[in-house]
């Protein structure tokens, strides 16, 4: 019988760390003696500390490894186990991977010209939202008010719920650029469900992936961070998968101090 000192030594594993795994039911002592209270093991758990340690290496938690060694004379049940645990260990490689790339663009664009943090882009997902839809073709992008202006009159009488959190936002359909005859589609998510009324649509707009940009102020700046987003998605493996859209946190509708007005640029995208 090896104490528990010596069978320390022996695994390599803390004494510590040996009184857990008793106390959690992982690895327990042959013996505890009664007067004294000192733990005892055998040689023969020598292989089953090392087992023990090899899949905490394999990044298995000690709840999942209590679960393992209970059935581990089941190579099936076993190679389960290991398929799973392979398959978020890739997981979490992608997701490193990730971020390296991150941080290897945003060196780079640091020192191309020094404005890598001008506008922070995000990757994140936009949730499904039941929202009211206004879509028209208007003159110019600056007269995008005309379409809240009838979202809000038509919907006055539905005394309409916000969700929270609210999104107001516009989508452009051209999907560029155009001088003028723009077509653009204005949506605010709300609570309930409502009927159309004669331009106002209410539907379910499914979750999507995008990369985006917040910036504080005017609207002259959002050919900027327009830019920002675009080379973004292009040095950081991703591709466009939909049409731009703006969120808009903060409106000229809450103020007409455009110092103030908070807007997110989006961009639909999709891993290369």
């Amino acid at each position: 019988m090896l104490k528990i000192g010596v069978f320390s030594k022996l695994s390599r594993i803390s004494i510590r760390m040996l009184r857990h795994y008793d106390e959690i039911g992982l690895l327990e002592p042959q013996t505890i003696d009664s007067f004294s209270g000192y733990r005892y093991y055998s040689e023969a758990q020598l292989p089953i500390a090392e087992r023990i340690t090899s899949l905490k290496n394999m990044g298995f938690s000690l709840a999942a490894i209590k679960e393992i060694m209970e059935s581990f004379d089941d190579p099936t049940a076993f190679s389960k186990f290991l398929s799973v645990k392979k398959a978020e260990v890739l997981e979490e490689a992608e997701a490193i991977q990730r971020r390296l790339l991150l941080l290897e663009t945003t060196i780079a664009k640091l020192r191309k010209d020094g404005t890598a943090m001008t506008y922070s882009v995000s990757l994140k997902e936009l949730p499904e939202r039941y929202v009211a839809s206004v879509r028209q073709t208007i003159p110019s992008y600056n007269q995008e008010g005309m379409l809240w202006g009838i979202l809000m009159e038509e919907t006055a009488p539905l005394q309409m719920q916000d969700a929270e959190p609210c999104y107001t936002l516009a989508i452009f359909h051209d999907g560029e650029h155009k001088e003028s005859d723009v077509d653009v589609e204005v949506q605010k998510s709300v609570r309930g469900t409502y009927p159309n009324t004669a331009h106002v649509a209410f539907k379910t707009v499914p979750s999507v992936l995008i990369a985006s940009a917040t910036y504080q102020g005017s609207y002259d700046k959002i050919g900027e961070v327009n830019e920002a987003v675009a080379n973004w998605v292009g040095d950081n493996g991703y591709e466009f998968n939909g049409l731009s859209f703006c969120i808009y946190h903060v409106s000229p509708y809450e103020t007409a101090d455009s110092s103030k007005w908070v807007t997110e640029v989006c961009y639909p995208v999709k891993k290369n």
